[in-house]
């Protein structure tokens, strides 16, 4: 507008992490929960075949915890899954680690699955760089995870077998799923129609099984997050057993 250029500016729901308002759902998000889901079946598998194992897997998910929590009750075979929106506690009463401990006691092996912005409370954020964009750097919760539980139980001469695994990478490269596919095609033609029609300043949704022009508008400074209430949370914490707060 500023330099009264006759250009339409259409947007698509770009982002796994499915973090959008008033949209149902990013494109590529199911390919990542489905990715998501093997990386836990391989850590559950790890997890059962040493014993007092650990499965550790860390997921994509900056502020939201769709990916996490929806792997989670997909896979269905977590025990602990950590997002940015639900605080915990590593240590203390029904903190993180007690609660791991009596589960290796009862059951001998567990698996953890932590969104990439959960725990971010226990880093000094002075001390994190910014990227180009000038946003804060996350602090890296897999390792210092992994550490926690290493120390722990070394303290409590405990022996366990901690298998940790990262594939944000290996989920970021892979190919998208069918229904993904077939998501982005009809996310590029409704936009092309869009700008061919006249429109400008929005982003092409889907809701309620239809595709919705969303104003930019309504979507700055806003974001979607996994309600503590809802029902995605209520599943996870039936799936895995896990209380709402651990330890908070």
């Amino acid at each position: 507008k500023r330099r009264d250029l006759n250009i339409a500016i259409i947007g698509v729901p770009k982002t796994i992490d499915n973090d959008i308002p008033f949209v149902r759902r990013s494109f590529g998000f199911e390919t990542a929960v489905a990715e998501g889901a093997s990386a836990i079946n391989a850590a559950e598998v790890e997890a059962k075949g040493m014993p007092n194992g650990i499965g550790l897997v860390k997921l994509m998910g900056r502020n939201a915890g769709f990916i996490a929590a929806t792997a989670t009750i997909a896979s269905g075979n977590v025990n602990f899954c950590l997002i940015p929106e639900v605080p915990f506690k590593i240590h203390g009463p029904a903190g993180l680690l007690e609660q791991l401990e009596k589960r290796m006691h009862d059951r001998h092996h567990a698996v953890i699955v932590i969104a990439e912005g959960a725990g971010q409370e226990y880093f000094d954020a002075d001390q994190l760089s910014t990227d180009a964009s000038g946003n804060k750097k996350l602090g890296d919760i897999g390792p210092l995870i992994k550490q926690h539980i290493t120390d722990y139980f070394d303290a409590k001469e405990i022996k366990v077998a901690l298998k940790y695994i990262d594939p944000s990478y290996l989920i970021r490269a892979c190919s998208p799923n069918a229904t993904d596919q077939l998501y982005a095609d009809r996310l590029a033609r409704n936009a092309v129609h869009a700008a061919m029609a006249g429109k400008t300043g929005m982003l092409i949704g889907h809701w309620q099984g239809q595709m919705t022009h969303v104003p930019m508008s309504a979507l700055t400074g806003r974001r979607s997050n996994v309600k503590r209430d809802g029902e995605l949370w209520l599943s996870v914490r039936e799936n895995t057993g896990q209380p709402d707060n651990i330890g908070c």
